[in-house]
């Protein structure tokens, strides 16, 4: 196994990362670290967030600074605040030892005076988010004309974040000489392009596939009514009392509400959006990072950069329309070889969806069904069980209470303290999921590849004369159940009447939606499988043509004996005619 010694760095930098506990270097580092040292080319490093980039980039480039030169000689550009904080303490962690090295973050929704006395005396690397750092350009306080080293980090993030003019305008800054470093997660083609136009000849190291997930991340799901996705998502936190993780959410305010809910509930959690004041969002992210809260809900702009360690899930509320944007997410788990859960809630119309991301991220899913009420319970009793067997003790301070206890204590015996000790923290559980419901839905994709799909013909008193189309069929069902997920299959639309099929389990959901209505009225037609109906209408037709094809025979039959008979009589008429001659 590779040690850092023998990577060629310098006693200063092996010191101070001896001190922080590196002995081996991670995949991407042992590549890109002998990489920069024996080559000159520049480099596209794609690995995933959270594998070791930012000293597979900063040990050598901190290997190679010229210290007794007071001039911005690296830069290296963030997509967030978060990110460009934590690749600054990092590289100062890194170069402790390495005397006269200067390292500054400049990033948006900080002081901006406050960061001009920090580039009074030019630091020898520069870390900075886009937008600040064209900011600092234009007013004079930042030159990058010395630049020997860029790295573009998070570069799909980046670009996904609207930055693309922003990059390519600090690229034009800097001098041709420099030699580009781009770390990313996934290689989309905006990405590529930027490689193809602002790096000269290049390479190109990967860890793990293309835009594939984290090796140690195992991706679940759970199929849920798209109504119940939030009893969904506590059951699934109620499973694993020591989670700690973060929500995805699409939009700000489904990510308010959420964490809105969570809180009422009495679950430690907080939400993480963009209608968030910097002060806002640094103590929300504070308060998760010592993990005084278990749950962060946030969307994707959001939470770019965040770097938390010892993640244990990461939940997708929503899928996201792009793949890349779920390795992102589920890439935030898993990490330093730990290993980490990515769970999706989703709707019966989603499968598609998991499957083209189990294809482009070259991970299997694995359907989870949700947990029901005795199964929370007793995931929650012997947790609690087990934080009782392996609290620590402190004699000490218990000491002077312990006889009050005793005393307070003396008349119950030790089943019976057991028993009321777990129900004063068990009970709210008890209580909460004594009616729950099942929350599963059937794999209807199973069903359908089975042929065992149950369905229900419905009628509508409302045809083609009402202008019923299936389409406004489909909104009227749509609007009225207000529920997307419903599964209507075969239309029928006569003049008089609409005809559709729904799975048998939302049947009765369609029909309480329609009772409200006073034109519109829905009547069950058949509670048969409508594939057995085929079948047997298939039959019947087969026998009415049987029965046509044998009348058919029949008139052929009987036309052919016609026409033999008048044959016949046609020849003795002629055999009469030449004997009379």
């Amino acid at each position: 196994m590779t040690t850092f010694q023998e990577l060629g760095l310098n006693e200063n930098i092996l010191r101070a990362i001896a001190e922080l506990g590196f002995e081996n270097p991670m995949p991407i580092q042992e590549k890109v670290i002998p990489f920069f040292a024996e080559n000159g080319k520049d480099l596209v490093a794609l690995a995933q967030t959270g594998t070791g980039k930012t000293a597979a980039f900063g040990l050598p480039i901190l290997n190679n600074i010229d210290t007794q030169t007071q001039k911005i000689q690296a830069l290296a550009i963030a997509p967030t605040r978060e990110l460009c904080v934590q690749i600054a303490n990092d590289l100062k962690n890194f170069s402790k030892y390495t005397e006269k090295l200067k390292v500054v973050a400049v990033y948006g929704g900080e002081d901006i005076v406050r960061q001009f006395k920090q580039l009074d005396v030019q630091p020898q690397i520069l870390v900075a988010t886009p937008g600040r750092l064209i900011d600092l350009i234009e007013r004079g306080k930042v030159k990058l004309a010395n630049i020997q080293y860029l790295v573009l980090d998070e570069a799909d993030e980046m670009l996904n974040m609207g930055f693309k003019d922003d990059i390519e305008r600090i690229l034009q800054e800097t001098p041709d000489t420099r030699r580009t470093l781009l770390f990313s997660a996934t290689m989309p083609a905006d990405v590529a392009r930027i490689a193809q136009r602002y790096m000269k000849e290049h390479e190109e190291i990967a860890v793990g596939r293309k835009n594939a997930g984290a090796e140690n991340v195992n991706h679940i799901y759970y199929v849920v009514q798209a109504k119940q996705r939030y009893q969904a998502l506590k059951r699934i936190v109620d499973l694993n009392p020591d989670i700690y993780g973060i929500v995805f959410c699409r939009t700000r305010q489904e990510t308010k509400e959420i964490a809105e809910h969570l809180m009422k509930d009495g679950y430690n959690a907080d939400a993480l959006h963009g209608d968030l004041s910097q002060p806002q969002r640094d103590s929300v992210m504070q308060r998760f990072r010592i993990r005084n809260l278990q749950l962060l809900v946030a969307t994707d702009v959001a939470a770019r950069g965040l770097d938390v360690s010892d993640l244990t899930h990461v939940i997708n509320y929503n899928l996201p329309d792009d793949t890349e944007i779920y390795t992102h997410r589920s890439g935030r788990t898993g990490r330093a070889n730990k290993s980490g859960v990515s769970v999706s809630i989703i709707h019966t119309k989603e499968y598609s969806k998991i499957r083209n991301i189990e294809r482009i991220i070259n991970r299997k899913f694995e359907q989870q069904q949700i947990p029901n009420g005795l199964e929370v319970c007793k995931k929650q009793l012997f947790y609690l069980v087990d934080k009782m067997e392996n609290v620590e003790v402190n004699e000490e301070q218990i000491a002077p209470y312990m006889p009050t206890i005793y005393q307070k204590l003396q008349y119950m015996d030790k089943e019976d303290i057991i028993k009321r000790f777990v129900s004063l923290e068990f009970n709210r559980f008890l209580a909460y999921y004594e009616d729950a419901v099942d929350l599963n839905i059937e794999d209807r994709n199973e069903k359908r590849r089975t042929g065992k799909r149950d369905r229900i013909r419905l009628k509508l008193n409302a045809g083609a004369q009402h202008s019923f189309s299936p389409k406004r069929l489909l909104g009227v069902i749509n609007d009225l159940t207000q529920d997307k997920s419903i599964n209507i299959g075969d239309i029928e639309i006569t003049h008089k009447f609409s005809f559709f099929d729904v799975d048998a389990d939302q049947a009765d959901q369609v029909i309480e939606a329609f009772k409200g209505q006073d034109e519109l009225q829905v009547s069950v037609v058949s509670k048969e499988n409508p594939r057995a109906n085929s079948q047997r209408n298939n039959n019947n037709r087969y026998k009415t043509q049987d029965n046509r094809r044998k009348t058919s025979d029949y008139r052929h039959k009987t036309q052919d004996n016609k026409t033999n008979k008048f044959r016949e009589e046609r020849q003795r008429q002629r055999e009469n005619k030449r004997n009379r001659r």
